[in-house]
């Protein structure tokens, strides 16, 4: 509980903090302060936070399980709740705010990323006639510099991969699939397509995205991209390689499968593949 909260009917509750099940070994810490200031210390590489009735400020301090020597390699990606109200989220640097996320910036699936570096979260409650109605959240991720640049690329998002890429992309996706598009649906507010997959191979998987349905017993999932990127329905088979972000797959490299099939074989050919996979 925030240090100067009075009891009232409608009072702000410590926020709630879920860590991924990967990482509950390191939890999480709470440090009260003056001032209406709580300092919470999150030890996970994931999760997610949720203030309720939000009042006075919190500063996020996020402490992954790593060496301290590997954090200026990190990126922090944020992605506030739908329905998330009630504080602005401000980047925090030796006492100078940028603002991150607004108080009611409805942006659909927006995310926000920014350099371990370059500080950490100051969350601060906005003025409220009634704070019962208001529940300030958002999930949170920490990746590797290199990682959050494939799934954040500023320029030229959906150009096609080179050989070289699609060839690292089998090595290092999360997931890595052999498949058709049965459909695409088309989402104008979030600004995204959700390509619905069939799978005919599934090579490798982080999280159970693509499952085995029941009615056909055929292995079925769905990875967004991008709506400016166009995707259509068509014939044909491609290999399908991407990431796992905030629990959705994330369309990274995608050339036709035949087209793989090429470039696989020329690089095995010359002993360059960075990795063995069975193109067929």
């Amino acid at each position: 509980m925030l240090p100067s909260q009075r009891r009232t009917q409608n009072r702000s509750k410590p926020p709630a903090m879920l860590c991924s099940a990967a990482d509950h070994r390191g939890g999480l810490t709470h440090e009260s302060h003056k001032k209406d200031v709580e300092q919470v210390y999150l030890r996970c590489s994931e999760g997610s936070i949720e203030w309720m009735y939000p009042t006075g400020a919190l500063i996020v301090n996020l402490r992954p399980n790593t060496s301290p020597a590997s954090y200026k390699h990190l990126t922090v990606c944020i992605k506030p709740f739908k329905d998330s109200a009630g504080a602005n989220i401000y980047l925090e640097k030796t006492g100078e705010l940028k603002l991150l996320v607004r108080d009611g910036d409805r942006s659909p699936s927006k995310v926000y990323c920014f350099g371990y570096d370059q500080g950490g979260l100051f969350i601060e409650a906005t003025p409220q006639q009634d704070i019962s109605r208001k529940i300030t959240g958002f999930q949170y991720e920490l990746m590797s510099k290199g990682v959050a640049s494939d799934l954040h690329t500023v320029s030229a998002p959906c150009r096609p991969c080179s050989d070289t890429e699609v060839l690292l992309a089998v090595c290092t996706s999360d997931f890595v699939i052999r498949g058709s598009i049965q459909d695409v649906t088309n989402e104008a507010e979030e600004q995204e397509s959700i390509i619905h997959v069939g799978v005919n191979k599934l090579y490798r998987q982080k999280s159970k995205v693509f499952q085995l349905t029941g009615e056909s017993g055929n292995w079925r999932g769905q990875i967004k991209t991008l709506l400016e990127c166009g995707v259509k329905p068509g014939d044909g088979d491609f290999l399908f390689t991407g990431r796992m972000h905030f629990g959705e797959a994330r369309l990274g490299c995608a050339p036709r499968f035949k087209d793989f099939q090429r470039m696989y074989k020329e690089a095995k050919d010359k002993g360059l593949n960075p990795c063995e996979i069975g193109p067929d």
